[in-house]
Parts: C-alpha cells; sequence; structure tokens
C-alpha cells in the first residue's frame, strides 16, 4: 500500500508539503511557509496534520521558503530524522531561513503573536541536514529517492520516488526553459505517476528574443522618463538572473549607463552562494575566466542599512531591485512608498504575485495601497514581464508531461491557483487522455 496526501500547496501556491507513505515507513517531500497576504499566514500557526514525531525523513526540492518555512516548526513539534537536498538547496535555506526569522518577529509584534520559530530551531534543523548531488539515491525504508535537476533555481530537485515497484515524480517547482544561467530541468526515468506544479498552467510567457526586448524597452522608457525603476524580485534566480541581462546590455551599449541598486542583503548574501556553485550554472553562457556578478559595470550592492538611505539621493534614472518579490515586506516598500505616486518611474514585476499580496493589488490595478501605514496614490508606470519568471509557462510544462505520456498512469497539479491547475488537469485529460486531477488541502490518494 502506497499513500499520498496533500498537505499544502494543493489548489494554492503556498505551503508545499506532501507525505508519502507505506506500511512502515512515512516521508515528507517539502515543509514550506504559507504565504499571502502575510509573509506567514495564520495557517502556519495550526498543528501539522500528521505526527511530526512519525516522520522518518524530509526531502526539500528546492530553498525559497514556501517550500522550506515550516521546517523549523516540525523539529519543534518533535521531528527528528535527516534533511536530505542538493548541496546548494542546504546553503540557501540555511540563508533564507535565518532571514524568515527577523521577518517572522517583526510580524509577529504586529499581530501580538508568539514567533513561529527562532534562530536556534533553524540551527537544529541544520544540524539534521544533509547535502547530496544530483543522481544521488537515499534508502529510507523500503522507498529510495533521487534527486534530479529541475531548472527552477540554483540548486532545485525534482524527488523520484520509487516504491512498491511504483516511481513517483514530485517536480518541485519546474524551471522556466528561457532561464539562460542554469542547465535546465534534466532528463529523468519515466514514472508511474507525476505530482506537478502548475502555476503558470493556463497561460504563455514571453520568448528569450521578446523578454529581452521588453525589458529594454521599460529601461529606455524610464530613461526617457527620468525617474526610478523600481522591480521587486526574489532573492533567488530572478535577481541573479535580472542583473546578468540588464548588465550584458550595458555592456552591450543596448542601454544607456543607469547606476543599478541591488537593494536586499539576502539576494547579496545568495549571489554570493551562486558564485560559491558556480559548477551548477550553464557554463555554455557564463565563461569562467570573466564570471562574476560582483564585477558588473554600473551594479551597487547595498548591503547596510546607511546604504540603502543613500540611494534616495542618487541621480536620476535609476534601477532598483529590491525584494520581496510579492512586496509583503523587505526594502522594496520602502522605495514603494516612495516612488509609487510618481508618474515619471514605473514599478516592473517579473514573478508570481501571490492573491492578496500587495504586488498583486498594485498589479491588478489599485488605486492606491497602505504601506507603514501610510496610504500611498499609486501613479506610477506598471509594467509586468512574465517571461522572467522562473516557473515554465503552459507551453513548456505541457511538454514536459507530454515526455513521460507512455509510462504515466495519473498526474496531480500542485502549486497553481485552482483557475490554472484545473486548466492543467483539463489539457492534459483532453489531450493526452490520461488521468489528471488537482487535489484540495487534505486529500489522500491510494497508488
Amino acid at each position: 500500500m502506497v499513500k499520498l496526501s496533500f498537505f499544502g500547496a494543493a489548489q494554492e501556491v503556498t505551503g508545499s508539503c506532501f507525505l508519502i507513505e507505506d506500511d512502515k515507513t512515512k516521508v515528507l517531500i517539502d515543509c514550506g511557509l504559507f504565504q499571502s497576504p502575510r509573509f506567514s499566514n495564520t495557517k502556519n500557526r495550526e498543528p501539522f496534520p500528521f505526527d511530526p514525531k512519525g516522520i522518518d525523513a524530509l526531502f526539500i526540492t528546492h530553498a525559497h521558503v514556501d517550500h522550506t518555512g515550516r521546517i523549523p516548526k516540525l523539529i519543534k513539534e518533535g521531528f527528528k530524522g535527516k534533511i536530505y537536498s542538493t548541496y546548494p538547496t542546504r546553503d540557501l535555506a540555511q540563508l533564507m531561513l535565518k532571514d524568515s526569522v527577523g521577518v517572522l518577529a517583526k510580524e509577529a509584534e504586529r499581530e501580538k503573536e508568539e514567533i513561529l520559530y527562532v534562530e536556534a530551531d533553524v540551527d537544529k534543523a541544520m544540524a539534521l541536514w544533509e547535502g547530496k548531488n544530483y543522481h544521488d539515491t537515499v534508502s529510507v525504508g523500503d522507498m529510495s529517492f533521487t534527486l534530479y535537476d529541475a531548472g527552477h533555481v540554483l540548486g532545485s530537485a525534482m524527488i523520484m520516488a520509487e516504491v512498491d515497484s511504483k516511481k513517483i515524480l514530485f517536480t518541485g517547482d519546474l524551471g522556466n526553459p528561457t532561464n539562460p544561467l542554469l542547465l535546465g530541468i534534466s532528463k529523468v526515468p519515466s514514472p508511474d505517476y507525476l505530482i506537478t506544479e502548475s502555476t503558470y498552467g493556463d497561460r504563455e510567457h514571453e520568448g528569450v528574443a521578446e523578454k529581452k526586448l521588453k525589458l529594454e524597452r521599460v529601461i529606455e522608457q524610464s530613461v526617457v522618463q527620468g525617474g526610478v525603476l523600481m522591480i521587486p524580485a526574489f532573492s533567488i534566480e530572478r535577481t541573479q538572473e535580472l542583473l546578468w541581462e540588464i548588465s550584458d546590455m550595458l555592456r552591450n551599449k543596448q542601454i544607456p549607463n543607469m547606476q543599478i541598486f541591488l537593494d536586499s542583503p539576502l539576494a547579496i548574501h545568495a549571489t554570493e552562494i551562486y558564485q560559491k556553485y558556480y559548477s551548477y550554472l550553464n557554463r555554455a553562457y557564463v565563461d569562467k575566466e570573466s564570471f562574476s556578478f560582483f564585477k558588473l559595470p554600473m551594479v551597487h550592492f547595498s548591503l547596510t542599512t546607511e546604504d540603502s538611505i543613500a540611494i534616495n539621493s542618487a541621480p536620476l534614472p535609476k534601477i532598483i531591485i529590491a525584494g520581496s518579490g510579492m512586496s509583503t515586506g523587505g526594502r522594496i516598500l520602502h522605495h514603494e512608498r516612495r516612488y509609487l505616486s510618481d508618474p515619471k518611474s514605473t514599478i516592473l514585476f517579473i514573478g508570481y504575485q501571490a492573491p492578496g499580496s500587495l504586488g498583486r493589488r498594485i498589479a491588478d490595478g489599485a488605486v492606491s495601497v497602505k504601506i507603514f501605514g501610510e496610504d500611498v496614490p499609486i501613479r506610477c508606470n506598471k509594467e509586468v514581464i512574465y517571461g522572467y519568471s522562473s516557473h515554465p509557462d503552459e507551453v513548456s510544462l505541457f511538454e514536459f508531461i507530454n515526455s513521460h505520456v507512455d509510462s504515466l498512469k495519473k498526474v496531480f497539479t500542485i502549486h497553481g491557483e485552482p483557475k490554472a491547475s484545473l486548466a492543467m488537469v483539463q489539457k492534459i485529460r483532453d489531450y493526452l487522455g490520461i488521468d489528471a486531477e488537482a487535489p484540495k488541502y487534505g486529500e489522500s490518494v491510494i497508488l
């Protein structure tokens, strides 16, 4: 008997957490925070729908907090097993979780709640955490788990579980094939069951040339208007790809010289980890001799609060890249409070904006928003480029599923709003003739 339960990211994007079990062994895939509209949704405070003491091991697909953010809570509540991921994911997750402690503390103080966990809980998690290479296989009881490159962010992995002669592939978050920095989604043995992300299961991204051209035009427009280009960006992947692409445009004189500020300590430290794990990147795109995120032209790294404040006095036009990617916290809020009301300035969204998040409200046309208790009118220009998402679009996702059509018995779509997940379910049924469903939170199936 193989039982699979969906305890997060089921007809929603965040809170990744899946339990696979046989008669003897229980293993979790991911243990992430539910997010939006807050950094930590109140759902995170609810007890786990399983006994953490009874979990034998935890596998992590990648470092984003919606896949890792409840690990310290899991340990506080009794988990004592091993945690496995790739080496870059372990390093990035430690960085992300320690950063989250500060954000959680501020949020808990504001909401008059007890903090979800503290730094000591993160340290306990890291003591249980083992790094692995791609294609390594780990045995837990009678189950085995193999890691394959998911191409989503540095170190991201698909996890193939083999249980009772069944192959079950958890994609985690898959990558966007147009990302030039990563090696892309690796080939995997064909699974019997597929648990796949579906964030953009109902829409297409721009192509490589189109997304770069759109970015170039947005930057040129900002120069002409003489304002600030604000880019809320996630610290892992989106930021590094943007830095590389904008710097490439500067080197090739495709855009005028202008100062670029990376205003995020988390993103700066994450970029250091990208440097450390150069071998995981696409060496056809970046050459090792000159490869350095820290020697890019016109890029300033704003590590301290003083550095961040100094950006205000830098001459216009300028580009500010800052977290968080959905404007749910971080230094981007200070820049949005300052420039959202400026008709000469522009805010550029390059990633998924969850329902209820500040970024989503701005993108959906809010007339004003409240930031730090202040009503801020929105008069700036708004632009969206989906091609810089680190997720595949509908076409790429369907191609990935179709590549395993001969073996698949059933597909479960996860990590998507209902509209996106259900659209992909229908497409799989209609075009591939394979059973598919978008499970809901708490549902279990026998495979």
